[in-house]
């Protein structure tokens, strides 16, 4: 958890936030404290597209690849590999 002082700490520590660094505290004079908490979206990539434009052209390909039936299934992918392929 991590306790922003200023505007510019707090902008910062909300551009960072994640999963695993999903709170911060900070105060506002005359106000009090606040707990932000961060909600993941789930099931969108949306926004993984519009800040990475790469994502799109890989998910494209994909698609295609896969409507030409040159993509395998996350079972055939798995019995493909063995406890070998990652040391």
């Amino acid at each position: 958890m991590e306790k922003a002082q200023f505007s510019e700490e707090l902008m910062r520590y909300i551009s960072n936030m994640n999963r695993e660094n999903s709170v911060v505290q900070f105060s506002v004079p005359g106000k009090g404290r606040f707990t932000l908490v961060l909600q993941e979206e789930e099931n969108s990539i949306k926004a993984d597209i519009e800040a990475n434009p790469e994502i799109e052209i890989m998910i494209r390909k994909s698609q295609e690849e896969y409507k030409k039936g040159l993509g395998v299934s996350t079972s055939e992918f798995l019995k493909s590999i063995s406890p070998k392929d990652f040391i």
